[in-house]
């Protein structure tokens, strides 16, 4: 099992039983089911990021709390420097850098995203999940198949989409080779 889903998972049950869920409840608040929460919790089980999202919203606490155990700090400003931010390996090797996450009481999540590119990618079922709020995604290289509830869009470099992100969405890297995409997500 791997050390950081492990302590992601000691924090969210911690958390939980601090605030006096249940496993049931948090399962609901999460989109998932009881087996399934039970999994993510016990630490068994990767951890989505829709589905941290969601358990930080729920939580009513900083997505950077969930995933550090630290409380974002800064107000005013903060600087990211190229190739840095927290780290958020989630999701079929997606690559996620919270761009904010030293910045407390922020309204928006931006996460500079890299999609892997999967042989037949072009072709396959994407896989769609849904978080509370809006995204805009802005394709910085690569390409990148998305689907948005039963419409599917081909983005390329600079080209920008923005969603309902609490409909049905998900997207793929086409074309051969990684996408990478800025990805703001508004709370």
């Amino acid at each position: 099992m791997d050390d950081k889903i492990r302590l992601i998972a000691d924090r969210l049950r911690a958390l939980r039983e601090d605030l006096g869920y249940t496993p049931e409840t948090m399962a609901k608040a999460t989109d998932c089911s009881v087996e399934e929460y039970d999994r993510i919790e016990s630490g068994k089980a990767d951890i989505g990021f829709s589905f941290l999202y969601k358990a930080a919203q729920f939580l009513n606490i900083d997505l950077t709390e969930i995933l550090t155990g630290e409380p974002a700090r800064l107000s005013g400003y903060s600087i990211v420097r190229k190739g840095e931010g927290l780290p958020i390996d989630r999701r079929r090797g997606f690559s996620y850098r919270n761009l904010a996450y030293r910045f407390k009481d922020r309204k928006l999540e931006p996460f500079l995203v890299t999609a892997p590119y999967e042989t037949g990618a072009e072709a396959s079922q994407i896989t769609l999940n849904t978080h509370d709020g809006q995204e805009l995604d802005i394709v910085l290289s690569g390409s990148l198949r998305i689907q948005i509830d039963q419409h599917v869009e081909t983005l390329n470099e600079g080209d920008s989409i923005i969603y309902d992100s609490g409909v049905p969405h998900g997207m793929v890297a086409i074309d051969g080779m990684p996408c990478q995409f800025l990805a703001i997500v508004t709370k």
